[in-house]
């Protein structure tokens, strides 16, 4: 059939029924299963806190998208967050706007949800800019010599041992301590995170745990040696937090006792890691780098979630070029000793007022970029008498990212 006299695909929820289409779609997209992995079932499937919708053509499931149930930690706040996850098209149907088709109930559907972001780890970013995406951080892996870290200096008053069961809250406490301090990490709590302490202990292959002269848990990391030894050898971290630069110390002095069977070490990490500032080495090789995209839902309660501190005033700002979520319109954010409010308002477009591009706020609001830099890309027009309020309000925490999705 061509593409001329082709029907609408029917766009839906993807249900039990469809698992096996779905499947094989993903295969076709993302490859086979890595070595190891057993195959899915159709048991439970979407899952808790999935939320599939495909595209289909006579019973053909031509492209699909996921949206995940997560709280991801912005500014200090909790922010109820969609993470997009499966995207795929079938080959021959790329490019016939299958994707538009099914953005849009999925979007719709998190706004009902009461979600205030939106996120996603693109392969090609530029197909999701036209839904509101912009870049804002990178999911990375980077790989450490390992003999360089038998320079880090001893720790005091903190050794390491190999972590148990009881040691499984400790962790996520710590996770939280840190998380909640950054722009971006999932709270790892919720619907999408329900794994019991006993499992998460036998998800890691080793568990080591930095602990005080109390024995109180100060740092973790979470490690799996690899195969062989010799030039090829590695170990991978997949996780590691330290509340304190012993525990860090003690930590990576651990790690680099396997300097003689493995000269790499891997690890996930994302941002400006703080870790850097503590290993002697500046060797910091990037072999994967994951980019991270966001998009507002609710610019009210975006805004409106934020912590005013010694801050106050007042901006009107507008946004314009949103096709998706209704974003479009000016607002008003008032900060005040009581905190941030943000109201949408009924104003007509003035060329005093800042004017973002969905893009635009995405970059602002993560604390990503400055006003300036919006500007100079396009991003940002108008009036530029309240950047500094916004720059002031929006910056201030770095950005990091810790779960794939």
């Amino acid at each position: 059939m061509s593409e001329a006299h082709r029907s609408d695909p029917v766009v839906r929820p993807v249900t039990a029924d469809d698992f096996e289409q779905t499947l094989a779609l993903g295969l076709e997209a993302f490859g086979d299963l890595p070595e190891g992995m057993t195959r899915p079932t159709a048991e439970g499937f979407p899952g808790p806190g999935r939320h599939s919708w495909g595209a289909f053509e006579g019973g053909r499931l031509l492209g699909r998208a996921v949206g995940r149930e997560y709280h991801s930690w912005w500014h200090g706040a909790e922010i109820p967050t969609c993470g997009v996850a499966g995207v795929t098209v079938a080959a021959e149907e790329r490019g016939a706007g299958l994707l538009d088709a099914i953005f849009r109930p999925l979007l719709a559907e998190a706004m009902e949800r009461g979600e205030v972001l939106s996120t996603l780890y693109p392969t090609a970013p530029g197909v999701y800019r036209r839904f509101g995406y912009e870049l804002v951080g990178a999911l990375e892996t980077v790989e450490l010599p390992t003999a360089e870290l038998q320079g880090v200096r001893p720790p005091i008053g903190v050794r390491t041992r190999r972590g148990t069961l009881e040691d499984v809250p400790a962790i996520r406490d710590l996770y939280t301590a840190w998380a909640q301090e950054q722009n971006g990490p999932l709270t790892r709590r919720g619907v999408s995170f329900t794994a019991t302490d006993q499992e998460l202990l036998d998800d890691a292959t080793v568990l080591t745990v930095a602990a005080d002269e109390a024995d109180r848990v100060v740092g973790y990391l979470m490690w799996t040696r690899g195969r062989g030894y010799g030039r090829e050898g590695r170990l991978t971290v997949e996780d590691t937090v330290a509340v304190t630069v012993d525990a860090h110390r003690a930590l990576w002095r651990m790690v680099a006792t396997f300097a003689p069977v493995t000269p790499g070490v891997r690890l996930t990490t994302s941002g400006a890691d703080l870790l850097r500032a503590i290993l002697p080495s500046a060797s910091w090789q990037v072999v994967e780098a994951r980019p991270y995209m966001l998009r507002l839902l609710d610019v009210e309660a975006a805004f409106s979630l934020l912590r005013a501190g010694a801050l106050r005033g007042e901006v009107a700002f507008e946004v314009a070029g949103d096709e998706y979520c209704g974003t479009d319109g000016a607002y008003v954010v008032r900060v005040s000793p009581a905190g941030v409010a943000c109201q949408r308002v009924d104003l007509a477009s003035s060329p005093e007022r800042p004017v973002f591009t969905p893009g635009g706020l995405a970059l602002a609001w993560s604390g990503v970029q400055t006003c300036a830099n919006l500007r100079m890309a396009g991003l940002l027009k108008g009036g530029a008498g309240s950047d500094v309020l916004l720059d002031r309000l929006l910056r201030g925490r770095p950005v990091h990212i810790r779960d794939y999705f």
